[in-house]
């Protein structure tokens, strides 16, 4: 975590509770969209958007399922992919996990999940890197919040997802209904009603359910 992305952090987020998860806290942004611009603007573009700003809805399912359902991690060394807030990966060490680690592609999601883990006093390895063309490590549960927005971003993460399950992890993901997931390889655990932002979602509620990941037979592209 470098002290310039750091300090982006706390000057453009302030620390609040969780809608949907209020024991968790994190750097969360007011308002959306002069945030979105000033990260994602014309001599910004190589920069991903803002997503660690902001609790999305699946990543809020996803957390109040694993805090409600610690033995889901307890004991067990957990990778929380594509981690954003870091939401799901504090969820996770709070319930118990042995080790979690927590990646993105972003450098300031990864200063974002470094300083809301320690604002909320647990242990989180925040790392920067694309792993999808790889795998998990020795990773026993996977998390995964609202991972389903694009075709492309969709098709990269089942394929990391299945070659993990067939490994023998565990796949959890929180979905708030997002038009890419193949809901035909997964089974439903819980579903919740989770508050949102307005300004992001155009609603102030999204129906999200938590998914776990079938491991099925290898096919072609997988």
């Amino acid at each position: 975590m470098s002290a310039l992305s750091a300090a982006f952090v706390r000057l453009h987020a302030r620390l609040a509770p969780v809608a949907f998860v209020p024991e968790v806290r994190l750097h969360q942004a007011d308002e959306p969209i002069g945030l979105w611009e000033l990260t994602e603007g014309e001599f910004r573009s190589d920069r991903p958007p803002p997503f660690w700003a902001f609790a999305w809805a699946g990543g809020q399912g996803l957390a109040r399922y694993v805090a409600d359902h610690p033995e889901t991690v307890a004991g067990r060394r957990v990778l929380d992919l594509a981690s954003g807030s870091g939401l799901v990966a504090i969820a996770a060490a709070r319930a118990g996990a042995t080790a979690v680690r927590a990646v993105e592609v972003d450098e300031l999601a990864v200063a974002a999940v470094a300083l809301n883990a320690e604002a909320n006093g647990v242990r989180v390895d925040a790392e920067l890197g694309d792993i999808l063309d790889g795998d998990a490590g020795d990773a026993e549960v996977i998390l995964a919040g609202d991972v389903f927005y694009s075709e492309a971003m969709a098709n990269r993460v089942l394929r990391f997802l299945l070659r993990a399950t067939r490994a023998g992890a565990s796949v959890l993901v929180g979905d708030p209904g997002r038009a890419f997931l193949p809901r035909e390889r997964f089974n439903e655990l819980a579903t919740y009603d989770v508050p949102v932002s307005e300004a992001l979602e155009s609603v102030r509620v999204k129906r999200t359910t938590v998914w776990r990941l079938r491991a099925g037979r290898p096919e072609a592209g997988d």
